[in-house]
């Protein structure tokens, strides 16, 4: 809410066994879908935060990710965190 950078090396673990609300992929602050915010629909699932940049790299960072797998949200930015989906 702040749009401060997280700390970087404590991770944490979140969940959203609901599924969550939908947001753009690309753009953490986006409040609605446009033609380029990639805006993506999940399911349920758990989060991987906090982690050093380098832990995130074994991940797909597509912006339109398949929500199925787990994937990287908002690459690249101080927000991307580890989507990894509860079925």
């Amino acid at each position: 809410m702040s749009h401060k950078p997280p700390t970087v090396g404590n991770v944490g673990f979140m969940y959203m066994l609901a599924g969550g609300t939908d947001a753009s992929n690309v753009d953490p602050y986006a409040k609605k879908p446009t033609a380029g915010n990639h805006w993506i629909k999940t399911g349920p699932h758990v989060m991987i935060v906090g982690a050093e940049p380098r832990f995130y790299d074994m991940y797909p960072k597509n912006v339109q990710p398949d929500t199925a797998v787990p994937y990287i949200m908002w690459p690249g930015t101080p927000y991307q965190h580890l989507m990894i989906p509860v079925k």
